[in-house]
């Protein structure tokens, strides 16, 4: 009678749970119906937390990553004004990894555990950094392309559903505009004055950049799992079919105003559907990049690995300044 008893009790408090859990639940979506933000300190569903903590964490880690291809152009940057252009881009890039993983951390996770999980390889990053920059006139794509499509996908997480991202991506997105601005004005200036090699130069970048620069919007609507859940809760605003369309659309005009062919023979105006037209993706070069197949995919994860180990001394300083500090404070308490 008492296992009996015991157990019709444990069933009535397990119910009771799953009520409280369903009306917080039920009170979370109302919330993201109504266009609220989620902050740091309330209730949220575990999968929102996860997906959140990975999309953020990798966003961050690509921040960190995207230094590497512009920073080997640093000391290589043709004038003073490029190089002082170059080496601004490059911090702002740093300082975006640093608002990403304080908005990760947020949610639970601590810098060292997102660490971990990007010097080992388990975590991801975009697919665009692992690929060479073999000339100066990469630096300039980049700027227009990377951080053009960039700009596309990011804009919108300033209505991301969760606070702390949100608020983090409207100073990202400002630094990023002038990134793509200073990018398409470098271009210009080789496209207006430049000789013809160094046309041919931008042009060759430009074919090389592009196909990649369509990739950074992830696989297509239809082989993106975590999509449709995303852009329920709020998390995403468009789909990534959505968010390439958008960015073709914009960059076509941009290409002839800088005298530059898309590496694409298909794209033309579709008067129909309102959009530019393109080419097919090759998705299998996007899918063998991601799993770590890329041009450069072992070389970034070593240059981080790298930068981990020579960094420990900087790290243990400053571990150690705070503990003095913390004791002194305690001292003249």
């Amino acid at each position: 009678m008492y296992t009996q008893a015991l157990s019709l009790e444990q069933q009535e408090l397990r119910a009771a749970a799953s009520a409280e859990e369903a009306a917080k639940e039920a009170a979370f979506e109302a919330r993201i119906e109504a266009g609220d933000f989620i902050e740091a300190k309330d209730w949220m569903p575990a999968h929102y937390r996860k997906t959140l903590v990975r999309q953020i964490s990798q966003h961050a880690h690509s921040e960190i990553v995207g230094m590497l291809p512009e920073g080997n152009w640093i000391t290589r940057a043709p004038t003073l004004k490029r190089k002082a252009i170059l080496l601004a881009k490059v911090q702002d890039e740093g300082g975006h990894g640093l608002y990403l993983y304080a908005a990760a951390e947020t949610l639970g996770t601590s810098r060292d555990e997102m660490t971990r999980a990007l010097l080992t390889g388990k975590a991801k990053y975009s697919s665009i950094f692992n690929y060479p920059t073999l000339t100066w006139a990469d630096v300039g794509v980049i700027g227009w392309l990377v951080d053009g499509a960039a700009i596309m996908n990011q804009v919108p997480l300033c209505r991301c559903s969760y606070g702390p991202y949100a608020r983090a991506m409207i100073r990202v997105c400002r630094e990023e505009s002038f990134h793509q601005r200073q990018g398409y004005e470098s271009l210009l200036v080789i496209m207006q004055n430049g000789t013809a090699a160094q046309k041919a130069m931008v042009q060759d970048a430009v074919n090389r950049w592009w196909w990649p620069s369509l990739m950074m919007f992830g696989p297509p609507d239809d082989q993106s799992p975590n999509s449709e859940q995303s852009l329920r809760w709020g998390i995403k605003r468009f789909t990534n079919d959505e968010l390439r369309q958008k960015f073709v659309d914009a960059t076509v005009d941009q290409a002839k105003v800088l005298g530059v062919t898309l590496p694409d023979p298909d794209i033309r105006w579709n008067e129909a559907r309102g959009h530019h037209d393109f080419g097919a993706i090759n998705w299998d070069e996007f899918w063998r990049v991601v799993g770590g197949n890329g041009p450069c995919n072992r070389e970034r994860l070593a240059a981080r690995n790298r930068a981990w180990d020579e960094g420990a001394w900087v790290r243990e300083a400053a571990m150690a300044h705070a503990a003095k500090q913390q004791a002194q404070h305690k001292e003249a308490a």
